[in-house]
């Protein structure tokens, strides 16, 4: 059986733990699932003599007005036995004064690649996830940082704020882990039934849809999402923020080439959820189910 992890709650208390060699950060608002363990296994793989930390925050800058900040699902006991069973050494669980003490009037804004999809759906989002990130960073100061490729958009700007401003740490984005079905693993499936989950994986169902007519011929932009909309569109349980194809710098055209970038995303809220999913429009870009 593994230990559990040091639980640590303070910037002093992870500053003292710090370990002299290789360190690899995995960031996670809590709530633990199988997608959340294989980024701590894939960090373990990279620094297998060093420490493996993962904090577990939920951030209120990436909250907006009437969103789910108060409901978010959260078990730190469930946390240390996930963390722990795939190799975490360390858990940082800081207060949110602690990260945002009295007075804190500092925000890192991301242009570009933050400013259609989930950056248009939730105003402010990304910088509050860019602000948070780069505190981590510099309190942590890992080698490695690893992310889920289901925010793909979100990986994208911590890309973007790492390149722009040089901070010394490499980004590695692990392929989405998905339920048998196909629904992608998120903490925010914890507030569907059963019977709900089965149905969201329609999101997943219109994102191989449109695979399919990229691995047909179909290179309109257009086209592609229509194939997609076709699936959601006629859920009458599914209300779309969007699906868009986007390339490598987040952008949509009229046409798509055959970059291995290029990605399908949607966003979408059933039952009162809001859900996130996406795939590469070559199928095989993918692991996982």
């Amino acid at each position: 059986m593994s230990n559990a992890p040091r639980l640590l709650t303070t910037p002093a208390e992870l500053r003292a733990a710090r370990a002299s060699g290789p360190v690899a950060l995995v960031p996670t608002m809590g709530y633990l699932h199988e997608g959340h363990a294989a980024l701590i296994q894939g960090a373990r793989r990279l620094v297998p003599g060093g420490q493996v930390v993962v904090s577990v925050f939920v951030n209120p800058l990436q909250f907006g007005a009437g969103e789910d900040l108060g409901r978010y699902p959260r078990d730190l006991p469930r946390d240390l036995e996930i963390a722990g069973a795939a190799g975490a050494d360390v858990l940082f669980h800081p207060a949110p004064d602690t990260m945002y003490p009295a007075g804190f009037a500092t925000q890192v804004s991301v242009g570009g690649v933050s400013e259609g999809l989930d950056g248009a759906a939730r105003p402010g989002h990304f910088t509050g996830v860019a602000t948070v990130v780069l505190k981590l960073f510099n309190l942590v100061q890992p080698q490695y940082a690893l992310f889920g490729e289901k925010d793909w958009q979100q990986l994208a700007v911590i890309r973007r704020m790492v390149t722009d401003l040089n901070v010394p740490v490499e980004v590695r984005g692990v392929p989405t882990v998905r339920e048998s079905s196909g629904l992608a693993l998120s903490s925010r499936n914890s507030y569907l039934t059963e019977a709900q989950r089965a149905q969201a994986v329609i999101l997943s169902q219109a994102l191989r849809a449109v695979q399919a007519a990229y691995a047909g011929g179909e290179r309109k932009t257009a086209t592609l999402e229509a194939a997609g909309h076709a699936l959601l569109d006629a859920h009458p349980d599914v209300t779309l923020d969007y699906l868009n194809v986007v390339n490598g710098d987040m952008q949509t055209g009229e046409m798509v080439d055959n970059s291995p970038m290029n990605r399908v995303l949607v966003a979408a809220r059933m039952f009162g959820v809001r859900l996130i999913d996406n795939m590469p429009l070559a199928a095989s870009g993918e692991g996982g189910a």
